[in-house]
């Protein structure tokens, strides 16, 4: 078992204080959390002057690409947002203490299975401000402490809100602890805090995520990238496609649910594949292709094979023609990260068959892979979306950062 020896005394003294705060706040009713939660509301929303004042700190130091330095701008209404966020979890129902199964043995010992907080959670994320207040949330709601490390661009931001949500009354020493981001040496300390830290969530690239998994002591809900694909299919209207592939491309590229591919069935490929190509190039998105693609639309760039496997986080779209279903749910299974992919079609048999043959958290039929997220999926906020198969799947947040315990219930039975 790690130790903490190779810990700085800072973040030792951090971690410290966030398992000393967990059993504490494990034993809050749902009540005081909610009044907590609601305090914190508050704050966020009469500190919104404090905030952004921090925030644009951050934003005049910022050397991100316009399309990431969209996760790190806060404005009046993404701070109004997050309070409303903290509200949802608030009302939502408290899963610490529920019961998940109970059953009596032939002894009379009755045997009940119930849900317990995780204990500290560490997160390690990009620099997306709101990522900051929508863990804090879930995890005071669930009974966790939290050990925050968010990306170096975001710093102000954090430290701010951190601060304004440290000081909710009532809220244990060491509930909310933030390491520092200026330095790398702060993730592998974390990663490696097996004595202190119960669970390891990373949200960002690929490069970090797969970095804590094949690095950390700490047990990992791995959250992954978003190499997202949408298949129009031949019976798709046209219209409805218009929509999604638009909404899905260029609502926010910059997140990891954006739609990064395209396939067209090859039967309506020479009259679907110009009109849309006409209308992402007029949104300015960058387009390339196979040599299908490319033959049918000469806007499209030739595609590499690195093309079909990258989450490009920006406006740019893959396309690829394939022969039909069977063609694009191997494509898809093939280079997908596992997070979101949808199918646009008429064909309920066909709807029906993407839907169970593709291998991802989320599968839509006739919507935009935009909605795989906490809030859209009513959970209030989200940890993250997970692309692992154990333990939670997909967005996840309240219920999934409860572990279980059994309760047994006795009369003096002893074991012969």
């Amino acid at each position: 078992m790690a130790t903490t020896t190779n810990l700085t005394a800072t973040t030792r003294e951090k971690l410290g204080r966030a398992h000393h705060a967990a059993p504490l706040l494990s034993e809050l009713s749902t009540r005081q959390k909610n009044q907590m939660l609601l305090a914190m509301a508050d704050a966020i929303e009469s500190q919104k002057e404090r905030i952004l004042a921090a925030n644009q700190k951050d934003l005049e130091s910022s050397t991100l690409p316009e399309a990431m330095r969209d996760r790190l701008l806060l404005t009046p209404p993404r701070i109004a947002a997050m309070a409303a966020g903290v509200r949802e979890v608030a009302v939502l129902p408290d899963p610490v203490g529920e019961l998940i199964s109970e059953w009596r043995r032939p002894n009379g010992l009755l045997i009940r299975k119930v849900r317990v907080p995780i204990g500290v959670v560490g997160i390690i994320y990009e620099s997306r401000p709101n990522v900051t207040v929508d863990t804090v949330a879930l995890t005071i709601k669930t009974g966790n402490a939290i050990v925050l490390r968010g990306g170096k661009e975001a710093m102000h931001s954090n430290q701010c809100l951190v601060d304004i949500l440290s000081s909710t009354p009532g809220l244990p020493l060491g509930a909310i602890e933030l390491l520092d981001s200026s330095t790398r040496d702060s993730v592998q300390e974390l990663i490696q805090a097996r004595a202190l830290v119960d669970v390891i969530i990373p949200r960002g690239g690929a490069g970090l995520i797969n970095f804590v998994v094949e690095n950390s002591l700490v047990p990992v809900i791995e959250t992954g990238a978003g190499n997202c694909h949408i298949f129009i299919d031949q019976s798709a209207d046209f219209d409805m496609a218009d929509r999604i592939v638009i909404n899905a491309k260029t609502q926010r590229p910059s997140v990891c649910n954006a739609a990064e591919k395209l396939l067209i069935h090859r039967s309506i490929a020479g009259t679907y594949l110009p009109r849309i190509a006409n209308k992402l190039v007029a949104l300015g998105v960058e387009l390339r292709g196979d040599e299908d693609a490319v033959r049918i639309a000469p806007e499209i760039h030739r595609a590499t094979e690195e093309d079909w496997s990258e989450e490009y986080l920006r406006l740019c779209l893959a396309i690829h023609i394939v022969a039909g279903l069977d063609e694009a749910i191997a494509h898809i299974n093939r280079y997908s990260t596992r997070n979101s992919e949808a199918i646009v079609t008429a064909n309920e048999a066909n709807a029906r068959r993407f839907l169970r043959a593709v291998d991802s958290a989320a599968v839509y039929w006739n919507a935009s892979t935009r909605f795989t997220d906490g809030g859209e999926f009513g959970f209030g906020a989200e940890m993250g979306i997970s692309t692992q198969k154990l333990h939670c799947r997909g967005p996840f947040a309240l219920a999934e950062l409860t572990s279980s315990k059994y309760a047994i219930l006795g009369s003096g039975q002893v074991r012969t």
